[in-house]
């Protein structure tokens, strides 16, 4: 699609709010969406310029972190400026007797690692793709295996630094770990795909790197003993850190990660491979096909898998594997949470990928979940329910007024065209 028209007096504005403005390039689309203009602010200050140059002018905006999720959710309704915030990377302190990181939003989630490590921590959020920014992690709340043990980014965030659509600098939150003033607002940011405001900075609360680890993986071929595996688990004294479930044509595995220090390890590996079985393996390495999406994150257009997020309780596993196999799809993803991806195959026809998306949907549901499509190919999504009965909608649509009244945040990315 052509890159939205910004008359002159709209791009003078946005470029005077930050050194590098500049024509959108190849690289630089939303989801098939150009933009007219791609800004890279250097610091919050430099961010709330311009959103306050855009307000001025009625231009939408989409923030974007790494890129490495931009097809995700739906295309944007309009493309102004894309509001690159990569240039935000620093990690800007690490207290580290207090356990506490601030950065930027822009940093990858690797360099922060990279950082706090040196003091034997880390922030427990995973890559799950690779070079993603702390801002984008937050926005698509996606997480990994151990959110079993630590939680997801809801539960690690303790201050944030946003910049409202007006341009207005807001913050809440604190660098102490028990300080809850605020708290509520990283929580509507957490998952809000930059519809509500633009993260700048971002305080987390670490942990302590285990002294060491082990996985203990045991294939499955029945839905219900995968679920009698998982709560066994979870049912045990093992503490484990995260129990991870795979699933590929009515066959899969299940594998639980233990750390901490090496004689406890020791024996609640002993614990769980008793409980798993005597087809359980023990390792260090993480099972073979990793923890991650069960799709090929490099692939673009309409080679993308069509990509679903499935959440449900946990007593709804083997329902969920279940509608797996039958729907025809791939399964990956933290049983012990009861948050798991699903992959279509590129290529599939919309007519099956809605009978598959319907299938898993009403699984999900039934369990106390959703069924959402985080990506697909666009005949896909113009054909697909991507979101399916989402909760609260008219709440979240009054609290998309609040933050953003003329809608000019990434109109039309999120649930329901907020």
């Amino acid at each position: 699609m052509s890159a939205a028209t910004i008359d002159r007096t709209a791009r003078e504005a946005v470029a005077s709010a930050c050194a590098d403005v500049h024509g959108a390039g190849e690289s630089d689309h939303v989801d098939g969406i150009t933009p007219g203009l791609v800004a890279l602010p250097e610091d919050t200050a430099q961010v709330a310029e311009v959103m306050r140059a855009a307000a001025a002018h009625g231009l939408t905006v989409v923030p974007r972190g790494r890129g490495t999720k931009m097809s995700w959710a739906m295309p944007p309704d309009s493309a102004d400026v894309l509001l690159d915030v990569s240039r935000l990377d620093q990690v800007l302190d690490h207290q580290a007797g207090d356990l506490i990181v601030v950065c930027q939003t822009g940093a990858r989630l690797s360099d922060v690692q990279a950082v706090v490590g040196e003091a034997g921590q880390r922030l427990a959020l995973e890559e799950t793709v690779t070079g993603a920014s702390i801002g984008g992690t937050l926005a698509a709340n996606t997480s990994g295996a151990r959110r079993v043990a630590t939680g997801s980014a809801r539960d690690l965030l303790i201050g944030i630094t946003v910049v409202r659509a007006d341009g207005v600098v807001a913050k809440a939150g604190g660098r102490v770990v028990k300080n809850v003033a605020g708290y509520d607002l990283g929580k509507l940011m957490i998952g809000s795909a930059g519809t509500l405001a633009v993260i700048s900075e971002a305080t987390f609360r670490l942990h302590p790197v285990p002294v060491t680890h082990r996985w203990v993986t045991a294939p499955v071929a029945d839905p219900a003993r995968a679920q009698d595996l998982v709560q066994s688990v979870l049912h045990a004294q093992a503490v484990p850190s995260a129990i991870e479930v795979e699933w590929v044509d009515g066959n899969g595995s299940v594998s639980v990660l233990l750390e901490g220090r090496e004689e406890g390890v020791a024996g609640r590996t002993a614990t769980v491979r008793s409980l798993l079985g005597d087809t359980s393996v023990e390792t260090v390495d993480a099972p073979a096909g990793g923890v991650t999406y069960p799709w090929d994150l490099r692939a673009s257009g309409d080679q993308r898998h069509t990509a679903l997020k499935l959440t449900f309780a946990l007593s709804g596993l083997a329902s969920v594997l279940s509608s797996a196999t039958e729907a025809g799809v791939s399964l990956r993803g933290s049983a012990g949470a009861g948050v798991a991806y699903a992959a279509i195959p590129p290529g599939t026809s919309a007519d099956a990928v809605k009978i598959a998306v319907d299938r898993l949907r009403s699984a999900c549901t039934t369990h106390g979940g959703s069924a959402v499509v985080v990506d697909a190919p666009a005949s896909v999504k113009a054909e697909v329910d991507v979101w399916g009965p989402i909760r609260a909608l008219d709440l979240m649509r009054r609290v998309k007024d609040q933050f953003d009244p003329d809608h000019r945040l990434a109109p039309g990315r999120f649930v329901g065209g907020i």
